[in-house]
């Protein structure tokens, strides 16, 4: 059973305070960022992620899929909002899938519950993400504060005689 995290992109966007803010001023740009947090993340977690742009208001006759650093982003064709198109993907996945899903629409989550998938707020999300970067950052630190040399990677016997060597070579 494989673990999928479905996100819906633009509730995700509005909620955390950096990507709102880089919204502001940079729509794509707030997209890239959240793309570039949800691949680390499922790289750090081992799940798949999906994240669902609405194009609701957009004209676009069909719904597009593109792949990106391992995360598949959707955005929805004209007049389908991300909750109908994570719904609808919800009924697909969850019979061999642990669907858990992030948002924090109240109406949406009730939908999420009612079709078999786990809710995740975005302050959950938030927290974890912090959490998994802090575990990247202590594991990276631990792996260059440990000195490697040859003596760590060698057998008892073989230092011994090295020793051993190091000792007449010395004394002559």
């Amino acid at each position: 059973m494989k673990d999928v995290l479905i996100l819906d992109g633009y509730n995700v966007i509005n909620s955390m305070a950096e990507l709102h803010e880089i919204q502001k001023t940079d729509f794509q740009g707030a997209r890239d960022r959240l793309v570039d947090m949800m691949a680390e993340y499922r790289s750090y977690r081992g799940l798949e992620v999906i994240i669902v742009f609405d194009a609701y208001k957009t004209p676009r006759s069909r719904e597009t899929i593109e792949w990106s650093k391992g995360v598949e982003v959707v955005f929805t064709k004209e007049k389908m909002t991300a909750d109908h198109f994570i719904e609808k993907k919800i009924q697909e996945l969850v019979e061999r899938n642990n669907v858990m899903v992030v948002t924090n629409d109240w109406t949406e989550q009730l939908m999420v519950l009612g079709g078999g998938a786990t809710r995740i707020s975005v302050r959950e999300l938030q927290l974890d993400l912090n959490n998994a970067g802090n575990s990247i950052k202590e594991k990276a630190r631990i792996a260059t504060s440990q000195k490697e040399d040859i003596a760590s990677r060698l057998d008892i016997k073989t230092l011994k005689k090295l020793e051993k060597f190091r000792r007449k070579e010395g004394s002559s």
